[in-house]
């Protein structure tokens, strides 16, 4: 993937550089909000399994107990320049009954199994409702790739 400088991608090509990135960078930063104590962002590791974003936390964190009074979250990668923004609602799991799948290919792409550690995790699933995706100023108009949970082109 390559800067484009002043150059503004298509649609087409935001789509497909921002999949790149879902399917081959593990942090992103994770918002949720408290209702009376506002924002709450965390670095947290990712997997991209080409439908939803899937994290994973301590059961009893703040970000788990945000997640429990409004499910709404944002998940972004950690880039200034090449912007890759996520909103949707969070999905739990607890540890031992996480979808098999999506449990042993996050241990496969980090080495840690959160099933195998004495405290609690929760597994957090994100389907996207909605993506932004823009390198500089030029791609600022057009932002959005998915609406509603559709890809756009």
């Amino acid at each position: 993937m390559e800067t484009t400088g002043g150059v503004r991608r298509q649609s087409a090509e935001r789509m497909r550089d921002a999949l790149e990135r879902l399917g081959t960078e593990r942090d992103a930063w994770v918002s949720t909000a408290h209702p009376e104590h506002g924002p709450h962002q965390v670095p947290l590791w990712f997997l991209w399994d080409g439908q939803a974003v899937w994290m994973c936390t301590g059961a009893t964190s703040v970000t788990m107990r945000n997640i429990h009074r409004d499910p709404h979250v944002h998940v972004s990668l950690p880039d200034t320049f090449d912007v890759v923004l996520l909103h949707g609602e969070a999905e739990c799991f607890p540890d031992q009954e996480a979808p098999a799948s999506a449990a042993e290919a996050f241990a496969g792409k980090f080495g840690w199994d959160p099933r195998k550690e004495a405290a609690s995790f929760v597994y957090i699933r994100v389907v996207p409702r909605t993506v932004r995706a823009w390198r500089g100023e030029p791609e600022l108009r057009g932002s959005v790739i998915m609406r509603d949970g559709m890809w756009l082109e």
